[in-house]
């Protein structure tokens, strides 16, 4: 089963690293495909932010790899392969149906984090830019990533105004990440990337600036290095 799993991740993790092909050009769901429209969701990290799918895809790609040829038996990635795989064949699908269906979309990647966040949890104590560092980044942007669709989804059926629907969608992803950033201080990468994804919460808001967003962004990203102080691995 260890082989099986092996190849199975590597096979989901190419074909993950493939899905943008189906879906060129997709920057974020449109307003459009909301009842209101919001032309800048207030949750939603600047543009330039979203680059770092180029390096979990690839990252992803090469530790599964390295996995598959030099540690398909080994019993200390086998716990954490399973999840990584229900996580990636999710995501395969992701963006074709971001482009229809957003509310399914958003279902699909808090399942994707549900597995990323298992994953994490299971990886073992070796090879730790191969097998620990790509889950964790992955893990880390899925966090932030479920939450912004969320708060999009909020605003866009009109559940909530957009700067609330942001701070609710904000506050919950700060919650995991700091839950799971306190569990996993192995893990700094997680935490890393969180921030990234604040920092571009933080500049979407600047301009005009959006003070309870910006200031609520600024605040995670102070407890996440906090955090940090607090290890004693």
């Amino acid at each position: 089963m260890n082989r099986l799993w092996a190849i199975l991740c590597l096979v989901a993790a190419v074909a993950f690293a493939a899905s943008p092909l189906l879906a060129p050009g997709f920057n974020g769901f449109e307003s459009g495909q909301f009842p209101v429209q919001i032309d800048a969701p207030p949750v939603q990290p600047a543009g330039y932010a979203f680059a770092i799918w180029g390096l979990i895809f690839v990252w992803l790609a090469i530790g599964t790899g390295f996995g598959f040829l030099r540690r398909m038996d080994d019993p200390d990635w086998a716990a954490m392969r399973m999840p990584l795989f229900v996580s990636l064949a999710v995501g395969v699908n992701w963006l074709p149906v971001a482009q229809i269906a957003p509310v399914a979309a958003t279902v699909m990647i808090w399942i994707m984090l549900a597995g990323a966040l298992l994953s994490l949890f299971r990886v073992g104590d070796t090879d730790r830019w191969m097998q620990q560092a790509p889950v964790a980044i992955y893990a880390g942007w899925l966090t932030a990533a479920s939450c912004v669709g969320l708060g999009v989804v909020l605003g866009g059926y009109g559940l909530l105004a957009p700067t609330p629907a942001a701070l609710v969608a904000l506050a919950l992803a700060l919650v995991i990440a700091i839950v799971v950033q306190y569990r996993l201080h192995r893990a700094p990468e997680y935490g890393v990337t969180v921030i990234w994804a604040l920092i571009g919460v933080i500049v979407a808001n600047s301009a005009p600036l959006n003070a309870a967003v910006a200031g609520l962004a600024l605040l995670g990203i102070i407890v996440i290095l906090g955090l940090r102080g607090t290890d004693t691995e």
